[in-house]
């Protein structure tokens, strides 16, 4: 599979701006895991830890869940793997497919879209429990974005300990 990335664009609205540099990072994420197997996706760029592209995968399907449909949506469901909102269960991949953490990251991505699509506007706001305040829809975007860029980083250092491929 090869993913298609769009650059955002260098003039638009604010919200405009937000979700296309979200969804660049989204690809970037998924650039970074093309054409690798499962083995590959679980490989570490270092010994003492449990980093791998196929945990930032699962990682961020757990933070756009938690993010949009937990905080913005309000839903009340638990993270994709943890029913204990335990985050760090996304980087257990001993028994982790690259199927099955694609498809979850997608679907939570594809809700995510559709929330930040129907809000009426950036400053819509929604309470954060783990924080007890409320955030603004410009405020989950914003910390996505970061969140995917620090953690494209890391899918650089990866990616590049699995078959020297550097470069987004």
């Amino acid at each position: 599979m090869t993913t298609e990335r769009i650059g955002p664009p260098v003039i638009a609205g604010e919200r405009e701006m937000l979700r296309a540099f979200l969804d660049f990072h989204r690809a970037t994420l998924a650039m970074k895991c093309d054409g690798l197997s499962d083995e590959d996706l679980r490989r570490r760029a270092v010994p003492t830890s449990d980093l791998t592209l196929l945990g930032l995968v699962r990682h961020m399907a757990e933070v756009e869940r938690f993010w949009f449909r937990r905080t913005a949506a309000g839903e009340d469901l638990p993270l994709v793997w943890s029913d204990q909102g335990d985050f760090q269960v996304a980087f257990d991949v001993a028994a982790a497919t690259g199927k099955e953490a694609f498809d979850a990251w997608q679907a939570e991505v594809a809700h995510s879209r559709r929330i930040e699509r129907e809000a009426e506007s950036l400053d819509v706001t929604f309470h954060q429990p783990r924080w007890g305040e409320d955030v603004s829809l410009r405020l989950v975007m914003m910390h996505l974005v970061h969140e995917y860029a620090r953690h494209s980083g890391h899918a650089d250092l990866l990616r590049e300990a699995v078959d020297g491929t550097v470069g987004a």
